[in-house]
């Protein structure tokens, strides 16, 4: 008996169509409309963060100053009080600072700050620094003062 070789079963068979690619371009108007203001907002956030970092260029500068007085051997009143009105000059308008002295002093660097410890507090010294001898007190907390000064206060 003579079998008859069967054909191969698998000979017959048709690929299976594959669908065709997905595209990752989004399809519709309003997704285009979405994504360009995404890019818009982020050059926009982007230019802003650029420009406050830039315009706060003068605290970072005044923050080493105070690490610098502060590092030295014998950080003075008189020395905090120039980095001050240094700080201010940046940042207001110099007929405003120049002439101010003793109490209007204190209290314009406490309306700027929104407190009152220049005028009632440890920034009192402030205003006799560059009239008196350093004095023997301890400086940090007015150094703390300046320090939070510069980094919160405002026009």
């Amino acid at each position: 008996m003579d079998k008859a070789v069967p054909d191969d079963p698998v000979a017959g068979l048709i690929d299976i169509p594959l669908p065709a690619e997905v595209s990752l371009w989004p399809q519709t108007w309003a997704l285009w409309i979405l994504i360009a203001l995404l890019i818009v907002g982020l050059a926009a956030a982007t230019i802003w963060l650029a420009r406050r970092w830039h315009a706060n260029r003068y605290r970072r500068a005044a923050l080493a100053d105070l690490d610098r007085i502060m590092r030295s051997a014998q950080p003075t009143a008189g020395a905090l009080e120039l980095l001050v009105r240094r700080t201010a000059l940046a940042e207001f308008p110099r007929e405003t600072i120049a002439p101010m002295s003793g109490a209007a002093w204190l209290s314009f660097l406490d309306k700027s700050y929104g407190g009152q410890e220049f005028s009632t507090g440890a920034g009192r010294a402030l205003a006799l620094a560059p009239y008196a001898p350093a004095p023997a007190e301890d400086t940090s907390a007015l150094a703390d003062l300046v320090r939070r000064w510069i980094r919160t206060h405002h026009a």
